[in-house]
């Protein structure tokens, strides 16, 4: 850079070199989950987008891009998360998306008992049913359904047992907001049923911990107790709640 150098200059040389960084990048899932980026995509997700995401290209697609679709903000928390998992591998290249902020409040159980684990819940039964219709109308045709082992039993206010289901939209897990077990608790010696698929932290919370804490408390999929589910408290630590207090709903789900 010289006296000489006009703002143009610094332009059209920042257009260069991005063109070619863009030309050497790698579209694919492991490439596309190691940068945040934050851009508005639109209020829809376009035909090419869906094409991208289903070829697993993912082109001009990032950590922390969302859609803004009938108000609610859709982030971009990961790229290709439960591929190849499943006691059904899942082989359809996806994005798994969650919303900013709570969608609606509600109670895991009328009473506070976790019997039955995360599948026995008031909340699994019927408690998502508004985002689960929400989301499958915002995204028609595209959620992703998918092979899940999730929590069924309960024992000495531990986790002791799960099975297999088709997921679509689902609570998350502490694993997957935090990166580590912290108030869930399960049965030593067995399998974590509470954690299990969902065994590695989402991308956007990674880069971006601030989005954990929305000032809102809501709602995990861990039993920690006889009585308590896991939660994220609206102050922003990881805390659990009784099962029939009412927080927020913030579940994650994938599109292809």
């Amino acid at each position: 850079m010289d006296d000489n150098t006009t703002a143009q200059d610094l332009k059209d040389d920042f257009n260069e070199h991005l063109a070619d960084y863009a030309s050497t990048f790698p579209n694919n899932a492991g490439a596309h989950n190691l940068i945040f980026r934050g851009k508005d995509l639109g209020s829809s997700v376009t035909p090419k987008q869906y094409a991208e995401i289903q070829a697993g290209t993912f082109d001009d697609m990032f950590i922390g891009d969302y859609w803004t679709i009938n108000d609610t903000k859709y982030l971009i928390a990961a790229f290709d998360y439960w591929y190849n998992t499943g006691d059904e591998a899942l082989t359809n290249h996806h994005i798994t998306l969650v919303p900013e902020t709570t969608m609606y409040t509600h109670e895991m159980n009328d009473s506070n008992t976790t019997d039955g684990g995360y599948l026995g819940s008031k909340m699994y039964d019927s408690g998502l049913n508004q985002a689960r219709s929400k989301i499958k109308s915002d995204f028609s045709g595209h959620v992703v359904n998918h092979r899940l082992h999730l929590s069924n039993a309960v024992s000495d206010g531990m986790v002791s047992a799960g099975t297999w289901v088709d997921s679509e939209i689902e609570l998350m897990n502490e694993v997957m907001v935090y990166g580590t077990k912290i108030n869930g608790q399960g049965t030593p010696g067995t399998t974590d049923y509470n954690s299990n698929m969902g065994k590695t932290q989402l991308p956007l919370f990674r880069y971006r911990p601030d989005l954990i804490g929305i000032r809102a408390t809501w709602w995990l999929r861990d039993v920690v107790s006889g009585s308590l589910f896991a939660s994220v408290y609206s102050h922003g630590y990881a805390r659990r709640g009784s099962a029939s207090h009412v927080y927020g709903v913030r579940p994650a789900f994938s599109i292809s």
